[in-house]
């Protein structure tokens, strides 16, 4: 199935060979790398040398800890380069199209835009879940993927895990990304890759492990298209700091659990003091590190808090959303700030 999925020109390629696919041991001089070592000397890292492109270390490491079969793993600089490889693996531009569940995480349609692939959009319905309905209504066989977000960007619900895999009885790639699943892991769905082959699991580093700066993101798929994604990427895509800081932050598991626990706690401090504001119209359940608010003139309202300091996302703008704001998850006393300010905006009127 995968194989009739994927490009012809992708099918045909002859992947480019690293210095470092043959050998990585010995005497090397043979990558025209500086053999004296490395100007950057913290943490005894060798920086002078390529890193392994098969990413065994951060398979060995990442797989052991969320148990995935290393077969199943490949990492990318973030959950954006994954998406960008699964839609020039299986999209002709100009041809086939994707569906993106809506509303939703802006960067697959900006993805889209760049491959030159049309992205039709197909609106959750009013609980922001599948409408399997209106999916079979824009469904033929030139959609080539389907995105949807658990829990959802911006909206913070989690989707239906049935309502997830029925999509994969269809003929395409459903890639489901999981950004924000740390806050509610049991609900993931890395494991089903096992049984589902069309199925792709993204997650990040950029959230609950803190790790924003560093740039890394994973896929749990089928073999079959784990070994696409090792075809197209770049030979060394996930440098050697970055992979120090990912074992770095494995290792020490326990402080992202705290962390998890915490912003769970302040989410919940945040929502009940939200819904006591007359002026919210709405607060959203959510199952990540933000809350997603309706209020009384939201654009105004992201304005005057901008000019206090306080920046948090509009998303007036997206389908379904009008006058929403979406708030990250602060510290405590941000959150205590945040709600202080938005009550003040109404006082001064």
């Amino acid at each position: 199935m995968i194989e009739n999925l994927v490009r012809e020109n992708i099918k045909k390629l002859k992947p480019y060979i690293s210095a470092r696919d043959e050998y990585s041991d010995g005497i090397l001089l043979d990558a025209n790398e500086n053999s004296l070592g490395s100007t950057y000397c913290e943490n005894e890292l060798e920086l002078n040398r390529y890193p392994d492109p098969h990413q065994k270390d951060l398979k060995n490491i990442i797989g052991k800890y969320f148990k995935i079969t290393l077969e199943n793993l490949f990492f990318g600089v973030g959950s954006d380069e994954i998406i960008d490889l699964l839609i020039r693996i299986f999209c002709e531009p100009a041809k086939d199209k994707i569906i993106i569940l809506d509303p939703t995480y802006g960067m697959y349609k900006v993805a889209c835009d760049i491959n030159n692939v049309e992205a039709v959009s197909v609106s959750l319905d009013q609980d922001f879940q599948i409408d399997h309905n209106l999916i079979q209504k824009h469904y033929d066989e030139k959609v080539k993927i389907i995105f949807l977000c658990s829990p959802n960007n911006p909206t913070g619900n989690l989707i239906n895990k049935k309502d997830i895999l029925k999509l994969c009885s269809l003929n395409t790639i459903i890639v489901v990304d999981e950004a924000y699943m740390d806050f509610a892991e049991e609900n993931s769905l890395l494991k089903e890759v096992e049984q589902f082959e069309n199925l792709v699991v993204l997650r990040t580093f950029s959230k609950a492990w803190g790790l924003a700066g560093i740039r890394l993101g994973f896929c749990a798929a089928n073999p079959e298209i784990i070994k696409y994604l090792f075809k197209v990427k770049a030979p060394y895509n996930i440098n050697t700091l970055t992979r120090s800081a990912a074992k770095n932050a494995i290792e020490n598991f326990e402080k992202k659990d705290q962390f998890v626990k915490e912003i769970i706690e302040e989410r919940e401090k945040l929502f009940t003091e939200l819904n006591k504001i007359p002026q919210v119209e709405k607060v959203f359940l959510s199952s990540a590190n933000y809350i997603l608010f309706k209020i009384k003139d939201a654009k105004i309202v992201q304005k005057k808090l901008a000019e206090k300091g306080i920046v948090i996302r509009d998303r007036s703008n997206y389908n379904m959303l009008e006058n929403c704001l979406r708030v990250t998850i602060g510290t405590k006393k941000e959150n205590e700030i945040l709600v202080e300010k938005l009550k003040n905006l109404y006082e001064e009127n």
